[in-house]
């Protein structure tokens, strides 16, 4: 299986500038209303809890969580969310999935189709590439101190319910089943070790090699579909 493949515009989300940290709560709070659908107690609800993870590592602010849930819940007034995903090309043909939540499906559709035209990309018919990702859960963590025992890791995670895990300088990246998510994210846990997200993502089955250049373009896509309120993720089996 080729390693994570993804640009995720708010999962990281450490550092980020005040001009954009407004954007960035207001992405996990469409992310939290339409998880606490499914129920308000992240105890029972485990989509709920890892988004309330990642908005917390986020610094959001407890009042804006608690009105997000409320909102997905129901005992608040909220707009009309709707999930939406869109397959797609950029530079060099690379293969694109962009997930996002919206209150308008069709000026969402409109302002995604002008983004990919405006920067070397063009819109796809559903599942083109769609068979090109295998869908994971996937969970980062930060390896920066180089305290993790590669072997001894490994085969504590596989056995804990892991596929894959990558290396990297100073990640460990490790897949699962998306059934298999919650479980290999609790030994994680266990373990003590810091996890910087963990969520379901498209990994590319393989990823395609592009020119310096074309992948500047590709990282002027990703920052312009970031831009857009309702994107939340963007996948592509590029080569990084």
């Amino acid at each position: 299986m080729s390693g994570h493949s993804h640009a995720k515009t708010i999962a990281h989300a450490k550092g980020i500038a005040d001009a954009k940290r407004g954007a960035t709560f207001s992405k996990f709070g469409r992310l939290i209303s339409i998880a606490a659908k499914d129920g308000g107690d992240p105890v029972m609800n485990s989509k709920l809890r890892i988004v309330l993870e990642q908005a917390k590592k986020a610094n959001m602010p407890k009042e804006n969580i608690e009105r997000a849930i409320k909102r997905g819940t129901g005992e608040l007034a909220g707009e009309n969310l709707e999930e939406v995903s869109y397959e797609g090309f950029g530079p060099a043909g690379i293969a694109l999935i962009i997930n996002g939540i919206t209150d308008n499906t069709n000026r969402t559709l409109g302002e995604v189709k002008s983004i990919l035209s405006q920067n070397n990309g063009k819109m796809a018919g559903q599942g083109a590439v769609a068979w090109m990702f295998d869908r994971k859960g996937e969970i980062k963590i930060s390896n920066e101190d180089k305290s993790i025992k590669q072997e001894e890791f490994e085969l504590q995670a596989i056995d804990a319910g892991a596929d894959d895990i990558q290396w990297e300088e100073n990640e460990v990246y490790v897949y699962t089943k998306p059934e298999d998510l919650e479980t290999v994210k609790k030994f994680v846990d266990e373990k003590g070790l810091n996890i910087e997200s963990a969520s379901l993502s498209y990994i590319a089955k393989e990823e395609v090699e592009i020119s310096d250049r074309e992948k500047e373009q590709a990282e002027k896509l990703f920052e312009a579909l970031d831009n857009n309120d309702a994107v939340n993720d963007i996948y592509s089996n590029m080569k990084s």
